[in-house]
């Protein structure tokens, strides 16, 4: 007699993780945080976010290691890029000038 009820728990196996998934594999979470704080910076020009985001690529560019590189990561590089390129955005208004402004002269309906 086939017992097909998925409640019956002689069928119950134990969970486990594949061998080819371990820990050591979520090690990117700074640099993706790096990466929105850069995305966040470059959408709001927050001067003060713009140097931690920075450090963040950096940390992750040092960090970088064959080994511990995933499958279809971002590369660290492109994360530090995006962080000095949050910068430049952020500090990009004190740089430029505005065009001066001129008075708006009315002209009277007489």
């Amino acid at each position: 007699m086939v017992h097909d009820d998925p409640r019956d728990t002689s069928l119950e196996t134990r969970f486990t993780i594949p061998k080819s998934w371990s820990s050591q594999d979520n090690l990117d979470g700074l640099a993706t945080s790096g990466m929105f704080l850069a995305g966040l910076i470059m959408v709001t020009r927050n001067r003060i976010l713009a140097w931690p985001s920075l450090l963040l690529g950096f940390g992750a560019w040092i960090n970088q290691h064959p080994l511990r590189t995933k499958e279809g990561g971002t590369p660290p590089m492109s994360n530090l890029i995006l962080g000095f390129s949050a910068l430049v955005v952020a500090y990009l208004p004190l740089i430029l000038r505005n065009a001066p402004a001129t008075p708006v002269r009315q002209v009277p309906l007489d």
